[in-house]
């Protein structure tokens, strides 16, 4: 039951290796889940598991189409900057039309697409700041594929971290569990959570 990335031996590896394990937790949390319950928000954020599963495919989805055109600028999205703003919003919604099987199945495909991308592409080649959204840096030229990469390491861990405490707010399910669970590994004591007495 791996819950740890794996043992890596060069710089390559290890941005191919932590990418992945991050990019697993997010099928192993909507592990067992109705969409029902890929909908719900049951913290006091607006964001679901189904939501965040969207998010993080049109993340990488976004990141690697600008590794992959590097240095070149990937192909231009001449839409109106509103309607790019609120198709990103609604990357963080799961539709009444979606289902979590069909997310999951979106999310495997472009996880993939990504690893496969790390495996090839020079990690110096320069990948050029957009310009076309206030949050992105305007004293910064490119920034390198190695660079991109460590972000979105990064961004996945965080949104892993948001879809933890959804899971575990919707039926106590933990991560530890979860991944046996879907690795069909039978439950163990030590993995019952830790839980205030109420």
């Amino acid at each position: 039951m791996p819950t740890l990335a794996p043992p890596v031996n060069n710089e390559r590896h290890a941005l191919r290796e932590f990418l992945a394990y991050h990019q697993r937790a997010f099928v192993a949390v909507a592990y067992g889940l109705t969409d029902e319950q890929a909908r719900a928000t049951p913290s006091v954020s607006s964001l679901s598991v189904g939501g965040l599963i969207k998010h993080v495919t049109g993340v990488q989805q976004s990141w690697m189409q600008r590794v992959a055109a590097a240095p070149n600028e990937p192909q231009a999205d001449d839409r109106p900057f509103e309607d790019r703003a609120q198709e990103y919003q609604e990357q963080y919604l799961m539709r009444p039309d979606e289902t979590l099987a069909q997310l999951i199945e979106t999310l495997v495909a472009q996880n993939a697409e990504s690893l496969r991308l790390i495996e090839t592409t020079d990690l110096d080649a320069a990948v050029p700041v957009p310009r076309d959204a206030p949050w992105f840096p305007d004293d910064v030229d490119a920034w390198s594929v190695r660079w991109v990469l460590l972000h979105l390491i990064g961004e996945l861990a965080r949104h892993a971290g948001h879809a933890d405490i959804i899971r575990e707010s919707i039926d106590g399910a933990t991560m530890y569990e979860l991944v046996a669970a879907a690795e069909g590994v039978a439950p163990q004591p030590w993995l019952t959570p830790w839980r205030p007495n109420t």
